[in-house]
């Protein structure tokens, strides 16, 4: 299984619409892929229409062990090939768990090994914060993707991510590579992009270089449409938008391969 932590250190950066768009596609073209959603504010439990009733297992039974992690995997509505370990207000009471553990960083990693073998992907939606559950899903990561608004606050979550997971590299609590950066809102007018956004993704390209930066989301009121009805962009009529999600599966793709 590859496992790629979309993660980025600031509110309002596109993680969840990441993980959502990137995990619908993947598994329409034949992946079979589990949803991880590891924010307290738990919306990509939401927007794929879970409402969990206060007995229902989460990602805060998977990651303590209290039932086996098969309890903890739901499958999606109208997709054979998505699943979801979800999660809701009570995560956030994990933090002092990972912190005593005195393995927080490694135990996502440890856990999702049990299940390694039932998918090829899973997609795990980070929390905006350096918090333990933060550390744990980069520490999970064989991948991370950072999406990152191209704006000065856009640029500066992608310094600071940059910088947690050098940190995390450098004591050995995780070997996650960059699958690539991804701006996100960036803004056009007709043909001309906005001077905030040319020189916030200009800024990401010298952070990570050229080849990392992939074609940016666009600011744009259809994801939102999808993410309401519940569908992807190309059932809606607008392919087009999904060309950055289908370059990071052409590299998923040949990652899978190499594996």
């Amino acid at each position: 299984m590859l496992t790629i932590t979309v993660s980025s250190l600031s509110g309002g950066q596109g993680k969840t619409t990441t993980a959502l768009f990137l995990g619908r596609l993947l598994s329409r073209q034949g992946f079979t892929t589990l949803m991880l959603d590891s924010d307290p504010q738990h919306n990509l439990t939401t927007y794929l229409g879970f409402e969990l009733s206060p007995n229902q297992p989460t990602l805060l039974e998977f990651l303590k062990k209290t039932v086996a992690p098969e309890d903890c995997i739901y499958p999606t509505q109208d997709n054979d090939n998505l699943f979801l370990i979800p999660a809701d207000d009570q995560l956030d009471t994990v933090q002092d768990y990972l912190s005593n553990s005195g393995v927080g960083a490694t135990l996502l990693k440890r856990r999702l090994s049990a299940i390694s073998q039932i998918f090829q992907v899973c997609i795990i939606d980070a929390p905006p914060q350096r918090s333990q559950i933060c550390l744990t899903v980069i520490g999970a990561a064989d991948f991370l993707i950072i999406p990152a608004e191209a704006s000065v606050k856009g640029y500066g979550s992608l310094v600071r991510t940059l910088d947690l997971l050098s940190g995390l590299r450098d004591v050995g609590a995780t070997n996650a590579s960059i699958l690539g950066v991804l701006p996100f809102r960036d803004r056009w007018f007709g043909n001309t992009q906005a001077q905030e956004s040319r020189a916030a993704v200009d800024g990401m390209r010298d952070e990570v270089g050229e080849k990392l930066v992939l074609p940016s989301i666009r600011e744009s009121e259809r994801y939102k449409q999808a993410i309401n009805k519940r569908t992807t962009l190309s059932q809606l009529g607008y392919t087009d938008l999904e060309y950055p999600f289908e370059i990071l599966i052409d590299k998923i793709r040949t990652d899978i391969g190499s594996k």
